[in-house]
């Protein structure tokens, strides 16, 4: 198995273990996230998510429920229901995603780019351009955007 490092939006993703790697198609992202970090609310159309807080404090909103957790929290967000997240903790946080089928690794690949290094990339404010492309692209993976991100 082997690790690949990239930049998604504001995060550093590190593919620990990638869909192709087992037969049951299996895959585990391990996220770095800056405060503030929130993606839009969305929604699975094809897998389960599963979240395990490593460091930081988050809060969890699924449907319209919201929930503190943090290191050693797990989270399962069934398909077809809507959450996201915000990193509360100054310094950011760190989570695994465990996902089966592929198409959330497939999303992350396509929408991000290699890691420039072992930090965080600059955070950019995605312009209603960049929004219109990542939901697009969401899109073709199986995940619906059907809100904004929490502040």
């Amino acid at each position: 198995m082997s690790t690949k490092q990239l930049w998604f939006l504001n995060s550093s993703v590190t593919i620990r273990v990638s869909q192709s790697d087992g037969q049951d198609s299996v895959s585990i992202l391990d996220h770095r996230v800056p405060h503030g970090d929130s993606p839009p609310m969305h929604f699975h159309r094809t897998e389960d998510e599963i979240f395990h807080i490593l460091e930081g404090e988050f809060r969890v909103k699924v449907q319209d429920q919201e929930h503190r957790v943090g290191p050693g929290a797990i989270v399962l967000l069934p398909k077809g229901i809507p959450h996201t997240y915000r990193a509360e903790s100054s310094a950011g946080g760190r989570f695994l995603t465990v996902t089966v089928r592929g198409d959330f690794e497939r999303f992350v690949r396509a929408t991000s780019r290699p890691a420039q290094g072992p930090g965080l990339p600059e955070p950019v404010a995605p312009s209603p351009e960049a929004i219109q492309v990542l939901s697009t692209a969401a899109a073709q993976y199986g995940i619906e955007i059907v809100g904004p991100p929490l502040n």
